[in-house]
């Protein structure tokens, strides 16, 4: 039995969630409801002018793991902080989250700081983001370990983390370690601004190395082109299961000759940040416990349907007991 099911790589990302007014926006320069890229100049200053905040640990691939994590899982993380207040806040969180997390720290001296993420919550819901990537930009394949990924069923690439100088090459000892161990690789698009980036290498990762694709609808046309349907067949083609979601019309499931359709769960949305995040946790968890793509899906809908019920990226309601009333397992 392998130590792990799955082992992610991606940005490691403190997320500061404050709340606040329109008013503090537009005297600070926040534009609401989007995500800006800040400097450390920047992040710093703002980080010294909001109030009270929630810091959680976050990054997209984070936020998979954690909700692996929290189902149960046996899960570990690879994501690069700093060695300062916010880089020991991330890893205790994410260790608290029953994760291994053992990338080594950039030294007290880097230049860089931490990454994070000030998002700020208005009372109308709207969450206005000012992120700042931090040495989350310099992960390279000095700070992949090997023996961690050859230990797990699987690896679980975050398509964002391929904007890094070095993160191509800590992306290929990954997927080298998991096939020579005989693990398989699952990869999230991520963002269709990200697969415009990096689209011809996307393309080459996918048709050679990976065996789950997470995207959906806008990132499965972006990478393979023509509508929707047509981006689903041209995926099918060229990897073994395929996960595109389709926000309120549900997710396709495509494996093989074998398609699904699983509904979406009717929710009341506060907030969506994360949907794509937990879906991909909880149906990650299905697969490595035994259960077929098609309840797995069903529990990735359950638990992206539980986060954007909420304000924050990570699961506040038990989803195990969620999925055992729901006849799930």
């Amino acid at each position: 039995m392998k130590r792990f099911h799955v082992t992610g790589i991606g940005n490691a990302l403190l997320d500061i969630i404050s709340h606040t007014d329109d008013q503090f926006l537009a005297v600070n320069g926040v534009g609401k409801g989007v995500m800006q890229l800040v400097d450390m100049e920047r992040a710093v200053a703002l980080y010294a002018r909001i109030g009270p905040a929630r810091e959680v640990s976050g990054g997209s691939a984070a936020n998979t793991i954690a909700a692996l994590a929290a189902l149960g899982g046996r899960t570990a993380y690879v994501g690069k902080v700093k060695d300062d207040q916010l880089g020991r806040i991330f890893a205790h969180d994410l260790r608290a989250q029953g994760a291994v997390f053992e990338t080594p720290a950039a030294p007290k001296d880097a230049a860089s700081e931490t990454g994070r993420c000030i998002v700020l919550v208005t009372p109308d819901g709207e969450r206005s983001m000012s992120t700042y990537l931090g040495v989350s930009e310099h992960l390279g394949p000095d700070d992949v370990d090997p023996g961690t990924i050859a230990a797990s069923e699987w690896l679980y690439l975050e398509g964002y983390r391929f904007d890094g100088a070095d993160s191509h090459a800590a992306f290929a000892r990954g997927i080298e370690a998991a096939k020579g161990a005989g693990g398989k690789v699952a990869l999230t698009l991520s963002d269709p601004f990200c697969v415009e980036r990096h689209r011809a290498a996307f393309r080459t990762m996918i048709g050679a190395d990976v065996d789950l694709l997470f995207a959906n609808r806008a990132e499965m046309q972006a990478m393979f082109g023509g509508s929707f349907e047509d981006a689903m067949e041209a995926a099918r083609a060229e990897v073994g299961m395929v996960c595109a979601t389709d926000s309120e019309n549900g997710v396709h499931v495509l494996s093989g000759e074998q398609r699904w359709h699983v509904p979406a769960v009717p929710t009341r949305v506060v907030d969506a940040t994360g949907a794509g995040d937990m879906f991909a946790g909880a149906f990650l968890w299905g697969l490595t416990h035994g259960h077929d793509p098609e309840t797995s899906a069903r529990m990735g809908n359950l638990a992206a349907s539980e986060v954007i019920s909420h304000i924050g990226a990570r699961a506040e309601a038990n989803l195990r007991e969620m999925f055992a009333r729901a006849g799930l397992g």
